[in-house]
């Protein structure tokens, strides 16, 4: 039947070229849908509960997605009169942001102070304002002293200060509101740059952060993929040896990408930095596939073979194994369907469909295209295949010993396993190339940063934010926060009302304490909150009826094991100390970024198991053997557990990303054990031989190729390690590793597992 269908293939060449760019060019037209989004929202999916939580305490108070743009003066000194009027100038201009809802910054504080019986609340500076020496000393002492604003908008030296702006974007276009915001922020940027000299501005925030994601994805299209084709090439090249093999190859991984990632537009997928890695995924996968069919194709030409017969004899020996590989790689990117983290369901499913792709035009064009091509007579029998069958006679005769050494190498490297524990640091996805990156890592260690948890504490009655007791609670709680080491600053109402209360007691410092009574501090916020201008109400902290208020903790740069714990000792503490009914989790991406790893990996156990029984299954009925199936998984389960042993031993923190590789590799892994076992199998089967025969048959028709698309894999995968995106370069590391130790287990530990329990005469097998 695969004769047949060969023959029909060569036959009407010219045919199959044409509709198979039909088909890709149909399947290509979806990618003018494409689109990226700039929302880190798409890394959770829609059920997430921390998600939820974080969405029902935006719902609540005001929404704090922001930009904030750091001043970092040359001369070191925020408080001169130069610095303060470019602070003044650019809190102004930055209220015209788009979506821009508050504008924080030193100058624009609304400082209260008594005039009698009056309370005054203003500007701490105004444009203005004649700043005098004496004046400028004023407003240091109150801003470093102010806890609304130190370790927030200015560092406790004064070196730094921050404006903070606050975007609430209408959702209705996020890839075209974000970018907007951005845009604005950075032509600002430029604007204040030439107007003040001597002054840089960092610029971090959600929305830089959302911003960052496609710019990622830019920057690896820029500088990875021409690198990684480049490498392709020069490896088809040197393993095909011939101009003809290259070229045809080279149109399937271009058709493959284009197929794949127009499918995703019909489909309506909306490209993030993970699932666009699926561009430098799906040419490794690719590659794999026609390497196999071109090698067989070249040898038999070198043993005299015509081109016809000699495609004919490769097509049928590769049908199987090459369809096999498919279903199985196919099943082990489709078990990130599984994960928790949408972005990486949609890169399985881009590169599952890559990878369909890439076996259809593997079998159709790409043989027709080397009907059509001049094939020159290669002399295959190198250096290299003389050193493979060489290799097969070592294996052979140190069979016994290789099982040992494995075992202990295998048991040696799985006891390290336990040792990796599940870390993230989200501003760490991605790389110093990006320059969010190191603004964000400038910001955290000057300021404040991008890691905050937010907890509405809620009273229990309307009003209840001026029960004296409730805020003595809540300022206990904030207390609290404020003597851990992670944290760097405490956003609080109740500054505000001992503020107030001071205010309205002459300004005697010995009043700066929380007001007694009830009626008391609801008239002092009453008051307060009459005086504030627009925009800069208190709405980002208290609810509408004002039963609930909302504390921001920041944080410094830390890790998600951190958060995690913090966040326990804190809800151990609402236990210990405060009634039930303030006792609420925290919700921020903060929580939300550092949940997700321990999800999806739970969810992506499940998702391994499913694809490793689908594919143990398959392959027991594809080899028709029990024995040999069950053999089969021996190196195809140990590799993801060597490379994590490996990585145990050498970083020992797992992340989002290296959460889904061992579903993505087991596909991977068993495309070198199906092709080693189908070659072993016929010649167990077609011609008759023992196992160490067989062997020696497997290595010498299947062995060049299974080094030459381990060697292309390898080189996909370590490519994708130069990302702009951590999660990408993690995920490619960890699967280039496993890759090696795959090649490595079914050269090494196959075959003697083969020879040891494959011993019934081949009849029977």
């Amino acid at each position: 039947m695969v004769k047949t269908y060969a023959k029909n293939i060569i036959q009407f060449k010219w045919l199959v070229v044409l509709l198979s760019i039909v088909l890709v060019l149909g399947m290509g037209y979806g990618i003018q849908f494409l689109s990226f989004t700039n929302d880190y929202r798409v890394f959770f999916s829609k059920e997430n509960p921390q998600l939820l939580a974080f969405e029902n305490l935006q719902d609540t108070y005001s929404k704090n997605d922001n930009v904030m743009m750091v001043l970092v003066p040359d001369d070191g000194d925020v408080f001169t009169e130069k610095n303060l009027k470019a602070v003044t100038w650019l809190t102004e201009q930055a209220w015209q942001t788009p979506y821009s809802t508050r504008v924080d910054s030193i100058t624009n504080f609304q400082h209260t102070r008594a005039e009698g019986d009056d309370l005054i609340v203003e500007n701490l500076v105004y444009a203005d304002d004649e700043l005098t020496p004496a004046r400028i000393a004023e407003v240091r002492k109150i801003a470093i002293s102010e806890p609304l604003l130190v370790n927030r908008l200015v560092s406790p030296s004064g070196h730094v200060t921050g404006i903070n702006v606050t975007i609430e974007l209408k959702g209705e276009d996020v890839t075209r509101e974000n970018p907007e915001v951005v845009d604005f922020i950075r032509n600002l940027k430029s604007e204040f740059k030439e107007k003040f000299s001597g002054i840089d501005v960092k610029l971090t925030g959600i929305i830089m952060m959302n911003r960052a994601f496609p710019e990622a994805s830019q920057y690896d299209m820029q500088h990875l993929v021409p690198f990684m084709f480049l490498v392709f090439v020069i490896v088809l090249f040197f393993w095909v040896k011939g101009l003809s093999g290259t070229l045809s190859t080279f149109f399937v991984i271009v058709f493959s990408i284009v197929g794949a990632m127009g499918l995703a537009g019909w489909m309506g997928i909306a490209l993030t930095p993970p699932s666009f890695s699926a561009i430098m995924i799906i040419p490794t996968m690719s590659i794999a596939h026609s390497v196999h069919i071109l090698m067989n194709f070249l040898i038999a030409i070198h043993h005299g073979e015509s081109k016809r017969e000699a495609m004919i004899d490769s097509l049928r020996i590769n049908m199987q194994p090459v369809f096999l590989t498919t279903i199985t790689t196919g099943i082990g990117f489709l078990s990130l369907n599984f994960s928790d983290a949408p972005p990486f369901r949609d890169l399985g499913n881009i590169v599952a469909m890559g990878v369909v792709i890439a076996f259809i035009l593997s079998v159709t064009f790409l043989p027709a295209m080397m009907m059509i091509l001049p094939v020159k007579e290669q002399v295959i029998e190198t250096r290299s295949s003389r050193l493979m069958i060489n290799f097969a006679e070592f294996v052979i005769a140190r069979r016994k010993g290789l099982l040992v050494v494995m075992g202990l190498i295998v048991v040696t490297l799985l006891s390290f396993v336990p040792r990796n524990e599940l870390n993230d640091e989200f501003t760490k996805y991605f790389s110093t190339e990006i320059e969010f990156r190191r603004d964000a890592d400038f910001a955290s260690e000057n300021l404040s940063g991008l890691y905050l948890v937010d907890y509405s504490l809620e009273s229990g009655e309307a009003g209840g934010v001026s029960n004296p007791q409730f805020l003595k609670d809540v300022e206990a709680f904030a207390n609290w926060f404020r003597e851990q080491p992670e944290v760097i600053h405490v956003n609080v109402i109740t500054d505000i009302f001992k503020r107030l209360n001071r205010n309205m007691h002459s300004d005697e410092e010995s009043w700066y304490r929380l007001p007694d009574q009830r009626d008391l501090a609801a008239q002092y916020l009453l008051l307060y909150e009459m005086s504030l201008p627009y925009g800069l109400d208190l709405n980002n902290q208290i609810n509408v009826d004002k039963s609930a208020t909302r504390m921001t903790v920041m944080l410094y740069n830390m890790s998600t094991t951190n958060v995690l714990a913090l966040e326990e000792r804190a809800q151990q503490w609402l236990k210990n100390n405060v009634p039930p009914s303030m006792q609420n989790e925290g919700a921020s991406p903060t929580i939300m970024f550092s949940h997700i790893g321990f999800r999806n990996i739970r969810a992506m156990l499940l998702g391994t198991t499913v694809a490793l029984v689908l594919i143990s299954v398959i392959l027991i009925f594809a080899l028709r053997s029990l024995r040999i199936g069950f053999i089969s998984l021996i190196p195809n389960l140990i590799p993801a557990g060597l490379a994590f042993g490996l990585w145990g031993m050498a970083v020992g923190q797992v992340g989002l990303a290296l959460s889904v590789v061992t579903g993505m590799t087991l596909g991977i892994v068993v495309d070198d054990t199906v092709h080693f076992l189908s070659k072993y199998l016929r010649a167990r089967r077609e011609k008759g031989l023992d196992a160490q025969d067989a062997t020696r048959y497997a290595f010498r028709t299947v062995g060049l190729a299974l080094v030459a698309t381990s060697v292309v894999l390898t080189l996909g995968f370590l490519v994708l390690t130069k990302s702009a995106f951590a999660l990408n370069s993690d995920m490619g590391l960890m699967t280039a590793t496993t890759i090696v130790f795959a090649l490595i287990a079914d050269f090494i530990l196959l075959p003697p597992l083969l020879m040891a329990f494959d011993k019934k005469e081949s009849k029977h097998v």
